[in-house]
């Protein structure tokens, strides 16, 4: 059916309710939760890929060094990291959104701390607000989206900083000498201070020890 701009304008105004509601719940559910470090990644990566033991096994250690997990609440590499999470008795949160493929829930999350959203920037609100940490393994458009998103709002100061992990030195090695290269030297689009706002790491080890360092380093209790 043709509608008319005026009614594509009504409809547009009637989602502010829904958008709302999403805030609401999201708020509620998580600010219950604890301090927690999210891992990001494909939905697509198989579970007998070692990307995917990787994140079962950060997810492991997160939980006994304290913290709780989220993911994204789908397959792949988030279902990895909420495994890895339930399997050591840890916090296995989920936010999940309704895509038309790829994405639904996996079976490793806590049921009580799955969320579903329709919309993805309310989602991104919730990684952000409700993370101690980033761990990104590899993946694709929606990881590099929620990577650009910290990075964003830690260079402009909208949030405090907090610790960003790349898992997997030669995954990322080509977009950090394009940021390097290009972005800083030829351009001068960022500062250099910018860059150590990432570390790359190609261990489960080293990964969990970028945050629990830099939490003592700035003296911060693993709780915002």
């Amino acid at each position: 059916m043709n509608r008319d701009w005026n009614e594509i304008k009504t409809n547009d105004s009637w989602a502010v309710f829904k958008i709302m509601a999403e805030f609401v719940e999201g708020f509620e559910k998580l600010g219950k939760i604890g301090p927690c470090v999210t891992i990001f990644g494909s939905a697509r990566t198989p579970d007998n890929h070692p990307y995917y033991k990787m994140a079962e096994e950060i997810a492991a250690k997160i939980v006994r060094h304290g913290y709780g997990v989220i993911t994204g609440g789908g397959p792949g590499i988030m279902e990895a990291g909420n495994k890895g999470a339930q399997t050591e008795g840890g916090k296995s949160v989920g936010v999940n959104i309704i895509l038309p493929f790829e994405q639904s829930s996996n079976i490793y999350i806590d049921p009580d701390k799955i969320i579903t959203f329709d919309y993805f920037f309310v989602r991104k609100v919730m990684f952000m607000k409700y993370s101690q940490g980033f761990i990104v393994m590899p993946g694709g458009f929606g990881t590099l989206d929620e990577l650009f998103e910290a990075l964003t709002l830690i260079q402009t100061k909208k949030v405090g900083r907090f610790p960003i992990v790349l898992v997997g030195s030669d995954y990322w090695k080509g977009l950090l000498h394009w940021i390097e290269e290009i972005m800083l030297k030829q351009e001068k689009n960022i500062n250099e201070i910018d860059l150590e706002l990432i570390n790359v790491v190609d261990s489960a080890t080293d990964a969990v020890a970028v945050i629990d360092s830099f939490y003592s380093k700035y003296l911060l209790t693993p709780n915002f």
